[in-house]
């Protein structure tokens, strides 16, 4: 998962839990381990940096929303990271302002969606504009809001549990 401040809470948090109920040790990533606040107040803290995993320990990676993204596109490490992760052809779940983080990696594929304050800039890199709760384009999982979590851990869980062949 990757993190930093102002991320939204329930795209992060939910997600975490849903993958720790399907058995998968989630590990945050930010640009620093300092504690951060997310978008509704909640602490989040990263367990590593992203100039310090190594990608080929993880077998996928999670963009969650909010403001967070902002922040994290402009980081190289980070962006190096989901380009590694993508390059590996492993799931990567990108959900609201997420895309942005994709945007700047250049992972965007043919279809993408998420906030509508990213649609343009989504739309602008090449990619279908598609207004559905959550899908999957080959590896990227896409989700649009909050409110389309429920769709998107689906997705996404679908996601994993194919690429680790079970």
């Amino acid at each position: 998962m990757l993190v930093a401040e102002g991320v939204e809470d329930l795209e992060y948090w939910v997600t975490v839990m849903r993958l720790q109920e399907e058995g998968a040790t989630v590990v945050s990533v930010g640009s620093d381990t300092q504690t951060h606040r997310g978008k509704n107040g909640l602490a989040v803290r990263a367990d590593a940096t992203a100039s310090e995993v190594d990608p080929a320990s993880f077998d996928g990676l999670v963009i969650p929303g909010g403001w967070a993204p902002d922040k994290m596109r402009r980081d190289p490490a980070i962006l190096d990271l989901v380009r590694a992760v993508h390059g590996r052809g492993l799931p990567i779940g990108i959900i609201c302002h997420g895309g942005s983080v994709a945007i700047s990696a250049g992972i965007v594929g043919r279809r993408a969606t998420g906030s509508l304050g990213i649609k343009d800039d989504l739309v602008n890199v090449g990619a279908e504009w598609v207004d559905e709760p959550a899908f999957r384009d080959g590896q990227l999982v896409w989700g649009r809001v909050v409110a389309d979590i429920p769709d998107f851990e689906r997705e996404l869980v679908a996601a994993f549990a194919e690429a680790a062949g079970t």
